[in-house]
């Protein structure tokens, strides 16, 4: 059998609103909006990314009660996401200078420098700035 080369190209994110989100990952997170094409009266496309990222977030409005019940809990209180840097200490000082709440102190672990963080619905995030060999 050939080998195979797969990769996670978007996520799923469910959020309240989509402008409110934009705003939060592109303007206190630094990503990159790729696509906003709306699809109809009430649903839109909205694709988001940091720099040079090849995995990207899809957020997707809650379009009933049982979604909205899930935003921000998508990962069952664990963490959900893990955004990588270069710096750590720059993203971190900067993430705290506009309001991003950490829930778990910067800590130095075998595979680098790690922080959780809160986004503006509560899914929680792992900041790491993995170790280079």
């Amino acid at each position: 059998m050939p080998p195979m080369n797969q990769q996670l190209g978007q996520l799923s994110l469910l959020v309240k609103d989509y402008d409110e989100a934009i705003q939060y990952y592109t303007q206190i997170l630094g990503f990159e909006l790729l696509e906003d094409t709306p699809m109809s009266d009430t649903k839109r496309w909205v694709r988001v990314a940091p720099k040079g990222s090849s995995c990207q977030l899809l957020l997707a409005k809650a379009a009933n009660e049982t979604q909205l019940s899930q935003v921000g809990c998508q990962a069952g209180g664990r963490v959900f996401l893990f955004l990588y840097t270069d710096d750590f200490w720059r993203d971190y000082e900067n993430y705290r200078s506009k309001g991003v709440v950490f829930i778990r102190e910067p800590a130095e672990e075998s595979y680098g420098i790690v922080s959780v963080f809160s986004d503006l619905y509560g899914n929680l995030w792992d900041l790491i700035q993995p170790k280079t060999s």
